[in-house]
């Protein structure tokens, strides 16, 4: 009797996959799987934030909403082939160059969304237009994987505070508005960092692109409901500022601080959120049972077809995933190590007509800049008695944790008690800031940088002639100065612009500074 021969069979997951797909899937797996090593430093500070950070928690459930999007559309995606596209290497090398500009110049956003984007590029690569059509939606709720947004917190602040003095006002309440704070007759209330709606801001708008796809067919309903899902959380906010307000002119602030705190955290926005998709659920017109794509209009789509005309082994689109990625990493390694010198020994110089002496504050004041290579601070003081605290900070390059103009770092030293109550007038091109203690004490902060020939105040500009620079791995010294007077207002303004004119152009007093004229 012969022995009956057993033919070799397929795992059960292999089984479930259709055969044109299992080879592409297997090529993306591995071209994902390179990128994520590759890149992992910028995803593990991206999962740091989802974790660490309040107004990031929500992105710890994109993942599986983009799993659960993708599983929306399998029974249609298994009736399409993949075909590997080597025009996507340019998405994909797009991508790469936004990691790049990010990674040399220290602008994490730019290297994080770089690294998000390599994801869906290396999908239009491996799979093609078509599938990529088919899954555009899941491809493109990708980009709400990067940790946006706290940048609006100043904006949101003042508008937060704006919206709060006129519902105040029209409650009958007396109150004078300076900056971020708002003095009514039960005390003096701030419109903290805390309190500006960043939070509800960003998750609102993650959630609303999530529902205007899913719920509504038509292009404008879709805008229009996005729209709303910017304007009424800004809008809630100042209610709610206003209601602590309110409350308090009738309970007291500790009352009305409690209740704030409970009733934001758990309550308030909820019933908002409720309210805005209430108020859109009339105008849903996509029905609960269709499906998410429809395979006959993705077949059918002729725009792609001319397109398909490129396409080519997925193997050698892999190899040029690869070899991209490999360039670029390389690339910023080398640009990387570019880094200007820098004396060890650096000193305030003299100034003609003003003299250094001991800094003396009506509450400290000193500009924060810990990624900094050199650091001085000093104090002048004029024949007429005028005085100014100068701050200078020199880098030997601009990376990440040691970049001029970085979120948090400026004339505004956090976590103390001063407070951003509004922009000032420019003197000489810088930067103006008018800063205030526990609401007593003003003081005015000038702030310019300097890299190669170029001074400014324009962090954006300072960004490109960082990247301009280490993409051609060319050393530059960068350099901010932060003049600052007591008090506000003209007389402010006339100290520190005294100041400027006895130094010169400040470009160059910096640089005499570190011995670069």
């Amino acid at each position: 009797m012969r022995p009956e021969v057993m033919s070799p069979t397929r795992a059960p997951l292999t089984e479930s996959i259709a055969p044109q797909w299992r080879v592409p899937l297997l090529q993306l797996s591995l071209g994902w799987a390179a990128m994520l090593a590759l890149f992992a430093g910028d995803w593990a500070a991206m999962a740091a934030h989802w974790w660490n950070t309040s107004t990031y928690n929500h992105i710890l459930l994109i993942p599986a909403i983009i799993a659960w999007l993708v599983w929306q559309r399998l029974p249609e995606l298994a009736r399409l082939t993949p075909r590997a596209w080597w025009p996507g290497l340019v998405a994909l090398g797009g991508a790469l160059l936004v990691w790049l500009l990010g990674n040399i110049s220290g602008l994490a956003t730019a290297s994080q969304l770089g690294a998000v984007a390599m994801l869906p590029a290396s999908v239009l690569a491996l799979l093609g237009p078509r599938v990529s059509y088919a899954l555009l939606f899941p491809l493109f709720y990708s980009g709400f994987l990067v940790p946006i947004g706290e940048e609006l917190v100043p904006v949101l602040q003042m508008i937060t505070a704006d919206i709060t003095i006129a519902l105040t006002h029209l409650s009958g309440i007396p109150a004078e508005i300076e900056g971020v704070f708002i003095d009514t007759p039960v005390g003096l209330f701030e419109v903290a960092e805390a309190c500006s709606g960043v939070k509800f801001l960003v998750a609102m708008v993650a959630l609303g692109a999530l529902i205007a796809n899913q719920c509504f067919r038509s292009v404008w309903r879709r805008m229009a409901f996005m729209a709303a899902c910017v304007i009424v959380p800004i809008l809630a906010n100042g209610v709610r500022a206003w209601g602590t307000i309110y409350i308090a002119q009738f309970q007291g602030i500790e009352f009305a601080a409690g209740f704030d705190h409970v009733f934001y955290g758990w309550i308030f926005f909820a019933v908002v959120m409720a309210i805005l998709i209430g108020a859109g659920w009339r105008f849903f017109d996509r029905g609960m049972d269709e499906p998410a794509i429809y395979l006959a209009d993705i077949e059918g789509a002729r725009w792609i077809a001319p397109l398909e005309r490129f396409i080519a082994p997925g193997w050698a689109v892999l190899a040029g995933i690869a070899a991209l990625a490999l360039t670029t990493t390389a690339w910023a390694s080398a640009a990387r190590a570019v880094e200007a010198p820098l004396p060890q020994a650096i000193a305030l110089p003299q100034v003609a007509g003003w003299e250094q002496v001991p800094t003396e504050q009506a509450w400290p004041w000193r500009p924060h800049a810990p990624g900094a290579d050199r650091r001085l601070f000093g104090s002048y003081r004029s024949e007429s008695g005028q005085r100014v605290d100068v701050f200078l900070a020199f880098y030997g390059a601009q990376e990440e944790g040691r970049e001029a103009g970085a979120y948090g770092e400026g004339a505004q030293p956090p976590g103390t008690e001063w407070r951003w109550l509004g922009e000032a007038h420019s003197i000489k091109g810088g930067k103006g800031e008018q800063l205030q203690a526990v609401g007593l004490h003003p003081r005015l902060a000038m702030t310019w940088y300097r890299h190669g020939d170029w001074t400014g105040s324009s962090r954006l500009e300072l960004k490109a002639l960082t990247m301009r620079d280490r993409l051609l791995f060319t050393a530059r010294p960068t350099a901010t100065m932060i003049v600052s007077a007591e008090g506000s207002g003209d007389a402010a303004e006339a100290v520190i612009s005294d100041f400027i004119g006895a130094i010169g152009p400040s470009g160059k007093w910096m640089d005499r500074i570190v011995g670069l004229d």
